[in-house]
């Protein structure tokens, strides 16, 4: 007599992991984004990418000088990334996704996001100062907005660490 096989239980679908795609650049606000998309992710189990774009050098009269200001750029952005990846490890308790391009962060930004269906909410940060809320933030009424295929989260610059960690 041969056992039948047991069914087994149906197993749980896997849900994606939610990523929180947080665009790099050296303003005060980005910090605020950074640390709503850490807190967001380690709360909800997801993850943290973080996207730098490195606008084209202005001057390249000569290839040799494009060239050397290219990769200094590019170890730039390296080393920001790396510095901020660490902060994303201890605050979220994962290590994050890095991307680094080169051309505008407008375009670049949707190029990305199309590319990656893992990347799930995209996380700015309003400008503080008298210049308004940031290119990013005001494309969103405009082509940017229209472009991208998921939704944004928009986190006043202003707020303090305590602030984002009651919201997030």
């Amino acid at each position: 007599m041969t056992d039948a096989p047991t069914p087994s239980a149906p197993s749980e679908p896997t849900r994606p992991v939610r990523t929180f795609l947080v665009v790099v650049d050296q303003s005060e606000e980005m910090r605020a984004a950074l640390r709503f998309a850490c807190k967001r992710a380690r709360n909800t189990g997801g993850q943290v990418a973080l996207l730098h774009v490195i606008e084209p050098a202005e001057f390249q009269h000569f290839a040799t000088i494009g060239k050397i200001m290219s990769e200094e750029a590019r170890a730039e952005s390296e080393e920001l990334l790396q510095r901020l990846a660490a902060e994303v490890n201890r605050c979220s308790e994962h290590v994050p996704i890095l991307y680094v391009r080169e051309g505008k962060p407008d375009e670049d930004l949707i190029k990305l996001v199309d590319e990656e269906p893992s990347i799930s909410i995209l996380v700015l940060a309003a400008g503080t100062g008298p210049d308004g809320p940031g290119p990013l933030v005001s494309g969103l009424s405009g082509k940017l907005g229209k472009a991208l295929r998921i939704p944004v989260t928009v986190v006043p610059g202003e707020l303090t660490d305590d602030q984002i960690d009651v919201l997030a």
